[in-house]
């Protein structure tokens, strides 16, 4: 059964930085393309971050460009997210996602309906 679990959320005084982790098991995590999204309430989830299944492509909202880093090791069945320099405003529910659809990630930062198994989530609050 495929299970995703992310972890390393947590309370963060602005201009810090977190490494959000993404434990992949029951499948082979090289066949599936990753991507990070967060969620506020009362909004919609929002793509952050992906990378392709090779790890060669990896994609960036703008927001967050500069200051987040997308990586993978196939391996260890791991995903990560290095946030660094975090505003008040990444202040939100954080979840990975994957998809064995060969094409995302591979031209652009894919959206909520590309992927189909998600993670719990993990709450990272930016604040003073």
């Amino acid at each position: 059964q495929l299970q995703l679990v992310e972890s390393g959320g947590g309370l963060v005084q602005p201009g810090g930085s977190l490494r959000l982790s993404c434990a992949a098991s029951g499948f082979t995590l090289g066949d599936y393309a990753i991507g990070w999204f967060r969620q506020v309430p009362g909004k919609e989830r929002e793509g952050l971050s992906c990378i392709s299944s090779s790890g060669g492509m990896r994609n960036y909202r703008d927001s967050v460009k500069g200051r987040f880093t997308i990586s993978r090791d196939n391996a260890k069945n791991m995903v990560y997210l290095q946030m660094n320099n975090l505003l008040s405003e990444d202040t939100a529910v954080y979840y990975c996602a994957a998809t064995n659809r060969r094409t995302t990630c591979l031209f652009r930062l894919s959206g909520v309906s590309e992927y189909d198994s998600w993670g719990q989530g993990t709450q990272v609050t930016v604040s003073s």
